[in-house]
């Protein structure tokens, strides 16, 4: 798992300083406006469908399914995988069709409205993504099965490379239209999904054969159809709190600026403030959550016969999840103003002044959570390696009502910043249900003494950490320029990097020798 997990961080590593330069380049175009809205929101579909179909429920149906098929017979394995991608690439084709239908059909029917024609004609630009990211994240799904992580997390960089191509040239072109801008870069994402898929097929080659002829392979596909009908539905409801946020954010473009004849809390530039202040929480999710997340669920499924190791794999996957999350929830908290105004702020930005204090205000609410979501991703992994589907469904259920409660009420007092605490606030609680019912796959509780210890030396390295990096802060000061920001950021990573593996080291923390080895 550690090699895995180093393979997995690395290219993912790469792959998210290309996706902040994708997104500085991006926000420094559309900004926090109502394009800028629209340009996200457009992007946000296809992720959603991907997280769904790609990387998701299919995935979770899917990897321990033809995991135990490479392992006890090939064939039978080819076969399984042939079916499972051309199901997919069906069933997404034609969601792809009934999407630009429906889009069309509104795009054409709706009372005129240019912030919503303009968002509905982005939208209908990249959902052809939707189809091949899904095909490029299952595929990703097989290198993973056969021990290749490396070619899977490498495969975003493409989408980084296109996109930041296609946008560029806006900074060099006289009184650039960001508008068509806009559209360009839509064009690149449709692209390197082609491009991802091709990456994917390139690196299969020579272990999988595409094979014709499934009856073989119908009773792996039953199997895998009983898992995907409650997986689908459980993480149905987590992607469904992130169309939430959405919906609610893009009232003012796609309804208006009232609701029930009351002012709406939130205006036209909340979706784009809202999308990209989570591409900052995301970005140590990404890299090592994920990571971690990513590497443990292949060796669950293939100890899901052996409880012991089943065991013993999940507690070093939540600590090494919670080694790393904790001191990335604390050290957003510290630098969450300094970050927004370098990555968004500073001349030549369309983002505006008023647009990054809003921003550090959504990224205040986002950091306490992220030790909770990247500990919910191996959990939830480990109910369906083991076969439960249903727990994860149904505790999904109750969060997604927590969730849009604690949206609608939210939104008024802390405007776009709530949906932020009320994301953090729902994936703590769905964390600490899913823990306490864990019990029933182990018959042990995955904290046990030693974890719980384990985990309390990280929270005393995480709070030394905190604390002299508070003081560094304190005696940089609050500058106003850019370049100030940059220095500030720069000596706060710079004093967590080294105090944060010596503190760990001093209490003795295994979790850095597992990462480190």
């Amino acid at each position: 798992m550690s090699s895995a997990v180093r393979v997995v961080s690395f290219l993912t590593l790469v792959s998210r300083v290309a996706g902040l330069a994708r997104d500085v380049v991006t926000a420094r175009i559309v900004g926090d406006s109502a394009l800028g809205s629209a340009f996200m929101a457009a992007w946000a579909i296809p992720n959603l469908f991907r997280r769904l179909f790609g990387e998701g429920a299919l995935a979770a149906a899917f990897l321990p399914e033809y995991a135990r098929a490479s392992r006890d017979d090939p064939e039978t394995a080819d076969r399984f995988a042939t079916l499972t991608v051309l199901l997919l690439a069906l069933i997404t084709g034609g969601l792809l069709l009934v999407g630009e239908g429906v889009l069309l059909a509104i795009l054409l029917l709706a009372p005129p409205n240019p912030d919503r024609a303009l968002s509905l004609r982005l939208m209908m630009l990249m959902l052809p993504f939707m189809p091949l990211v899904c095909v490029a994240a299952i595929l990703g799904g097989m290198l993973q099965a056969h021990g290749r992580f490396g070619p899977t997390a490498a495969s975003p960089v493409l989408l980084n490379v296109f996109v930041i191509a296609a946008g560029l040239p806006h900074f060099f072109v006289p009184h650039a239209d960001p508008v068509r801008t806009a559209y360009f870069i839509g064009i690149a994402a449709v692209l390197a999904g082609v491009a991802q898929v091709a990456w994917s097929l390139f690196a299969l080659r020579g272990r999988v054969t595409w094979r014709r002829g499934f009856a073989r392979a119908a009773e792996p596909a039953r199997r895998m159809m009983r898992k995907f009908v409650p997986v689908v539905v459980g993480m149905g409801t987590i992607q469904l709190n992130a169309l939430m946020d959405t919906l609610i954010a893009m009232w003012p473009v796609w309804i208006g600026p009232t609701v029930l004849g009351l002012a709406y809390p939130l205006d036209p530039a909340s979706n784009s403030v809202l999308a990209y202040t989570q591409r900052l929480y995301q970005f140590p999710l990404g890299v090592f959550g994920i990571a971690v997340a990513t590497a443990v669920f292949p060796l669950l499924a293939r100890a899901s016969d052996d409880p012991h190791a089943f065991l013993s794999t999940l507690r070093r996957g939540l600590r090494l999840s919670f080694f790393i999350g904790l001191p990335a929830s604390l050290g957003l908290l510290l630098i969450r103003e300094p970050l927004t105004g370098v990555m968004y702020g500073g001349q030549g930005s369309a983002f505006s002044d008023e647009g990054v204090r809003r921003a550090a205000a959504v990224l205040l609410g986002y950091a306490p959570g992220v030790w909770a979501y990247s500990l919910n991703h191996v959990v939830t992994r480990a109910f369906y390696a083991a076969g439960d589907t249903t727990t994860p469904m149904r505790v999904a259920i109750g969060v997604v009502g927590l969730n849009l409660l604690l949206n609608v009420t939210l939104i008024w007092p802390l405007g776009e910043a709530g949906l932020a605490w009320s994301t953090s606030i729902s994936a703590t609680v769905q964390l600490l249900i899913l823990i306490q019912l864990s019990k029933r796959l182990t018959h042990a509780p995955a904290f046990d003494r030693e974890t719980t210890a384990g985990c309390g030396r990280v929270v005393a390295a995480s709070l030394v950490m905190m604390a002299l990096v508070w003081g560094a802060m304190l005696l940089v000061g609050s500058p106003e320029s850019w370049s100030g920001r940059l220095m500030e950021v720069a000596v706060a990573v710079g004093v967590g990097a080294v105090v944060y593996p010596i503190a760990a080291a001093a209490l003795r923390c295994p979790e850095l020798r597992w990462l480190i080895r």
